[in-house]
């Protein structure tokens, strides 16, 4: 049975996110959702609100755990115990970047190896950032993100 790691922002967390951790887990057996900053971006949930909404969102998943990870993936997987890193990909654009981080990763530790999963194609036209956009509009994002997520986007953005 492998241990995969799905690392990411997930700011927030959306509905092709929950589809790849839960394809991923039934194939797999175990799956650890990895909560990173990104370096470059503000986000909107702290690390710590994004792992108690994973937690909701994947609650009735077996084999699947939510922990913060620092540093590089390899080494987050390494320190988790991982054996691979599983990514989803919405586009030959995904796929081309996914695939230069996955070559990468490998030469910066040579026995992990990246799983790619494509996204559902009903999903696939989903990012957080549209999410977060829509949602900062006043939009309905019910088809876009899981029920725990609708909530907390709509007591960030409520307006006065």
């Amino acid at each position: 049975m492998a241990h995969a790691l799905f690392p990411g922002t997930f700011d927030p967390p959306t509905l092709g996110h929950l589809d790849i951790v839960t394809r991923a887990s039934g194939l797999l057996g175990r799956v650890t959702i990895g909560l990173a900053e990104h370096p470059s971006k503000k986000a909107l949930f702290s690390v710590e609100e994004r792992t108690e909404l994973w937690r909701e969102c994947v609650g009735g998943l077996s084999g699947v755990d939510v922990q913060p990870i620092e540093g590089l993936v390899v080494h987050a997987c390494q320190a988790i115990g991982c054996d691979l890193i599983v990514r989803g990909v919405r586009s030959g654009t995904d796929f081309d970047y996914e695939m230069q981080m996955a070559g990468t990763n490998r030469s910066i530790a040579p026995g992990f190896d990246t799983l790619f999963l494509p996204a559902a194609p009903q999903l696939a036209h989903i990012t957080s950032t549209l999410v977060r956009q829509i949602a900062h509009l006043g939009g309905e994002v019910e088809g876009f993100v899981p029920a725990p997520i609708v909530g907390a986007l709509e007591a960030r953005f409520r307006r006065s």
